[in-house]
């Protein structure tokens, strides 16, 4: 059985939207990393804040360079570069400040390492993480998808869910997060993989293989929840 296949028919069975982008998209081939540390993660995730994957990704290339005999550098070996170091492989001035901040929770223990994090709950590591200067919501939300594999997770002000939602129905306008948030709670508790196939939507909009969505069914229409933003 495949690993997302009872998330995949919870939401085929909500409307024919979900079950046209599943079957356009194919089986979810979303699979956490889990030997990806919490500093690691959370790097990752403050490179691709309000950048697209393409650019994050170079920079990220351009940090590990900086470590040519690691994969990916400890906390600990940022203290062997400096910020002008940081900033040349693309990272703002927030940005480089947001990573040292991190690295400086992590050898603190502030930030846990990665079996104590996997202990915690969802919420209870939004609210450890987001301390740290730099990291909001959806910077722990990617942790919590992409590291800890969390079934439930649904990040609203994602840029390309929303308009993976936006698509998915044809809708004229960008929904809100809060309208997403309300949407949303007919996908529980598979989340995690909805917000996989709304990028999804997205990236098949782009090849011209999601025909616009019909603008008058009701997103929230099976529930009575999350009505059409």
């Amino acid at each position: 059985m495949a690993v997302h296949s009872a998330a995949e028919e919870h939401l085929r069975g909500l409307d024919p939207e979900w079950d046209r982008v599943i079957g356009l998209a194919g089986p979810c081939t979303l699979r956490p990393r889990p030997d990806r540390t919490p500093f690691e993660s959370l790097v990752r995730a403050v490179a691709h804040q309000q950048l697209n994957g393409t650019a994050a990704e170079t920079i990220l290339g351009r940090f590990r360079a900086l470590f040519p005999a690691r994969r990916f550098p400890p906390a600990a070996a940022l203290s062997g570069v400096t910020d002008e170091q940081l900033r040349g492989t693309g990272f703002s001035r927030a940005k480089v400040a947001a990573i040292r901040d991190i690295a400086a929770r992590v050898a603190s223990r502030e930030i846990p390492g990665s079996a104590a994090i996997g202990r915690m709950d969802d919420e209870e590591i939004v609210r450890r993480l987001t301390a740290a200067r730099g990291v909001g919501r959806w910077t722990v939300e990617m942790l919590l998808i992409f590291k800890l594999g969390r079934p439930d997770v649904l990040p609203v002000d994602d840029f390309g869910v929303r308009n993976g939602f936006r698509l998915l129905y044809g809708l004229e306008r960008m929904p809100t997060g809060r309208e997403l948030d309300a949407a949303g709670e007919d996908w529980r508790p598979h989340r995690t993989v909805a917000a996989w196939y709304l990028w999804r939507a997205v990236d098949l909009s782009r090849e011209g293989r999601l025909p616009a969505g019909p603008a008058t069914r009701s997103a929230g229409r099976r529930s009575g929840r999350g009505g059409r933003p």
